[in-house]
């Protein structure tokens, strides 16, 4: 009698996982609400700053061929996407070529600030744990580091011009320049500060570096690792576009120095607004991937979400 009362719940609630499901889903729709919720206030905030600005040009308080408000540089938008088309394309273009060349633009860009990016976090990352792990090559190289951190980066736009000449190569150069030393010198405060108890704890265990650093020093880094690199991502943004001015001949840089040689306020406008727009997706696909690979932090703590 004692047994079948005690089976009795089991074939009445069924397995574990009809319990478990309700939680993830729980889970899920909680976290989809969140996101709506930062969504809207995300649009709240855009939509007054975009208010304020008209209201602004409403009352004769701008100029609109110096500041024009977002409903003048947005309205005739083939006008201003035709000059993202190509420098041998004379005539008028129609709204899906304007597109086109639009998104190849974003894309170039992008791509060039993706993998000055990526090539600075893995070099950064590895130079950071060589330094620390071996302790010739730290006496060496650390100093030259902190020595040449403190440049800027638009410093070296000159140099990347002459080893790299003029294309994609010093744009993402500048972008890894910008990171790499700031990067460096963060992975090698961060190992240094990796609780030694834990360290001790491997050891004892019979941990091979290779082993400590991937399940102990690595887990413990990367929060702050992409901490940094998120922080330096806007920059990434504002370096990139300096090189595109100057030193490649294509991307939005390049079509910002354009409005400022022609003195065309509506250009520089319409295209400040595409970058902020491409680099507001950048930030949220950043920290996306960092929600993923840095499973075991908590959701508000990890990227600074609210």
């Amino acid at each position: 009698m004692n047994v079948k009362s005690a089976q009795k719940p089991l074939t009445a609630s069924g397995p574990p996982s009809d319990h478990i499901a309700p939680l993830l889903n729980r889970s899920r729709g909680r976290g989809q609400i969140a996101l709506l919720i930062r969504l809207g206030w995300g649009v709240a905030s855009v939509s007054l700053f975009a208010g304020v600005w008209e209201a602004v040009w409403a009352l004769g308080g701008l100029n609109p061929l110096l500041l024009p408000p977002p409903h003048i540089f947005l309205a005739d938008f083939a006008a201003q996407a035709q000059y993202f088309m190509p420098t041998d394309v004379i005539g008028q273009v129609s709204n899906d070529t304007a597109l086109l060349s639009l998104v190849n633009t974003i894309f170039a860009t992008a791509g060039r600030v993706l993998a000055g990016l990526t090539l600075g976090f893995i070099l950064s990352l590895f130079c950071g744990l060589a330094i620390c792990y071996f302790r010739l090559f730290g006496k060496l190289i650390l100093p030259t580091i902190t020595l040449l951190a403190p440049i800027s980066p638009i410093a070296w736009l000159p140099v990347a011009i002459f080893i790299f000449g003029i294309g994609n190569p010093p744009a993402i150069f500048m972008v890894f320049i910008s990171l790499f030393f700031v990067m460096t010198i963060s992975t090698i405060s961060q190992i240094e500060s990796v609780s030694k108890t834990h360290l001790d704890v491997a050891a004892v265990m019979g941990a091979t570096r290779a082993q400590t650093f991937y399940h102990v020093i690595l887990p413990a880094i990367l929060p702050a690792l992409f901490f940094v690199l998120r922080m330096n991502l806007f920059g990434a943004w504002m370096i990139v576009l300096v090189a595109e001015a100057t030193g490649v001949g294509s991307g939005l840089g390049q079509i910002v120095m354009q409005a400022r040689n022609t003195f065309n306020s509506s250009l520089s406008f319409f295209t400040m607004t595409i970058i902020g727009m491409a680099g507001f997706v950048f930030d949220l696909l950043l920290r996306n991937v960092q929600k993923r690979l840095l499973y075991w932090i908590p959701e508000n703590r990890v990227g600074g979400s609210q």
